[in-house]
């Protein structure tokens, strides 16, 4: 799976049978707030495929050595499902 970080629009980019995925974002300091999953029609936030992207994200985010703040419900669910990504929150942010 290849992403673009495009950082103009704040948002994490991949294709997924020719439409376009992303997942916004803000950063403030040495923390990016994950804000909202854009899925195309016929992709379900809930699919295999999200999961996958979502792991990119954060593999790119540890590689940046940056703390992650999921603000959208969906992402929140993701680190639920996926305790071992759970040490990347900030300090004091319990999910």
């Amino acid at each position: 799976m290849e992403i673009k970080d495009n950082e103009f629009s704040r948002q994490f980019e991949t294709m997924v049978d020719d439409k376009m995925m992303s997942v916004e974002y803000s950063g403030q300091e040495r923390k990016i707030f994950l804000t909202k999953i854009n899925v195309p029609e016929g992709v379900d936030e809930d699919d295999e495929i999200v999961s996958d992207f979502l792991k990119e994200i954060l593999a790119i985010a540890e590689e940046k050595r940056l703390r992650v703040v999921p603000t959208y419900p969906k992402i929140a669910a993701f680190f639920k499902k996926n305790p071992k990504y759970k040490e990347m929150l900030p300090p004091g942010i319990r999910i």
